[in-house]
């Protein structure tokens, strides 16, 4: 006689799925790199067991499992062999258990570089004080809506006025607001971010800082935000 699936055990395969996930970020081996690749570009065992302080055969265990659990995935070229987050839904996992984990510690336990806090990436878009300011500006003067789940009219016309085009195949939410992990409140997400940060880098507005999440405003881009988001930095 053939068995039936039934509710329960739907749930327990949710929550045993959930538990092995749960287990694979349990590591702070394993954190440390899944907090590298937030800066969005592939990395390579050899860097991530830098930044994780391990050595390279317990760097290789540890990316085995974070791809077994779907959090990675592995890109090889040619002889070489990168490591990315497995997408946007992962990166917003991450930066959202970065704000809880930030309310459950105290203060003197954590020593995040003020500039971290300032301005960085959230994977493919920004992050930080300076990102929640453009994305407070962007809802107050109508370029999306007080939800953050949509771009306006005017938002749209904005956009194309100033040259951000999206260029992903990826499909994501096309707006969304990211709660920012240090400031507590909203950033632009979605693939409206995603555009406006490669369109900033296009025209030289910021700079990465190689290996690190912090992003620096050059000259132009201190004026290009003053004179369209109010900004002074």
């Amino acid at each position: 006689m053939l068995k039936h699936a039934t509710s329960t055990d739907s749930s327990d395969a949710l929550e045993h799925s959930m538990a092995a996930l749960a287990a694979a970020m349990s590591d702070p081996s394993r954190i440390k790199m899944l907090c590298a690749l937030m800066d969005g570009r592939a990395w390579t065992a050899t860097e991530l067991s830098a930044v994780a302080d391990i050595a390279a055969s317990t760097a290789s265990a540890h990316l085995s499992r974070l791809v077994s659990e779907g959090l990675i995935t592995c890109l090889s070229q040619g002889r070489h062999r990168y490591y990315r987050l497995a997408g946007t839904d992962i990166a917003a996992l991450i930066e959202n258990l970065m704000g809880v984990s930030w309310r459950s510690a105290s203060s003197a336990k954590i020593n995040t570089p003020s500039s971290l806090r300032v301005f960085r990436t959230c994977y493919d878009h920004l992050a930080g004080e300076i990102a929640v300011h453009i994305y407070d500006f962007m809802v107050s003067e109508g370029w999306i809506t007080s939800d953050g789940a949509s771009m306006t009219p005017f938002g749209q016309e904005q956009f194309r006025e100033l040259g951000i085009m999206s260029t992903s195949k990826i499909r994501r939410k096309a707006c969304c607001g990211c709660l920012d992990w240090s400031e507590r409140r909203f950033h632009l997400g979605g693939e409206a971010g995603a555009a406006f940060f490669a369109h900033c880098e296009q025209k030289g507005w910021l700079t990465r800082t190689p290996g690190f999440r912090e992003i620096t405003i050059t000259s132009s881009g201190k004026l290009a935000f003053k004179k369209l988001f109010g900004l002074y930095t």
